[in-house]
């Protein structure tokens, strides 16, 4: 068999399906499938993250988002990132999984499952935090560092721990 990679994760600006104005893009930031990427204007994303795109399905985020260092977005199941939406250093948001089929069957044989996940405009996500396919962060939430999301968070709600529970909500 052939080894194969997806590539090395070099892009330019004009190979995202949109991009607006007064992008910046810091040392090492890999993209991946940019074809199927959406940035609104002024979006930040800090070294070394990874913008993982997928042959189908699409990434977009919204004006005046910021993702932080060491994040890995994979769209694999849809991602929406709304505006102003502040995404901490180390954060992962994965929107696909493998299915549970029986114990005959490997789970990397598993058929993938996908799910998008959808984060509202002018929500904090913290750092290190996992976002799991499936969720909804309402506007305005806010995720504690190192949380684990795999439920819907209403808007304006504090989530927190492992798994994430809704603490409080926001004044």
């Amino acid at each position: 068999m052939r080894n194969r990679s997806h590539g090395d994760g070099k892009f330019e600006v004009g190979d995202f399906r949109a991009c607006g104005a007064d992008c910046v893009f810091e040392r090492g930031v890999l993209v991946f499938h940019p074809e199927t990427i959406e940035l609104g204007r002024n979006v930040y994303v800090g070294h070394n993250a990874i913008l993982k795109g997928y042959y189908k399905n699409a990434m977009c985020i919204g004006d005046e988002t910021w993702i932080g260092q060491q994040s890995f977005l994979h769209s694999a199941g849809g991602i929406d990132i709304g505006a102003r939406v502040g995404i901490g250093p180390g954060v992962r948001i994965i929107t696909s999984s493998h299915g549970e089929v029986g114990r005959d069957t490997p789970i990397l044989s598993s058929p993938l499952e996908f799910a998008p996940v959808i984060i509202e405009d002018d929500c904090d996500i913290g750092v290190s935090a996992t976002i799991l396919p499936g969720v909804r962060i309402g506007r305005g939430a806010q995720i504690g560092a190192g949380a684990v999301v795999t439920d819907d968070v209403p808007p304006y709600s504090i989530a927190v721990g492992v798994p994430a529970k809704v603490t409080r909500e926001r004044p």
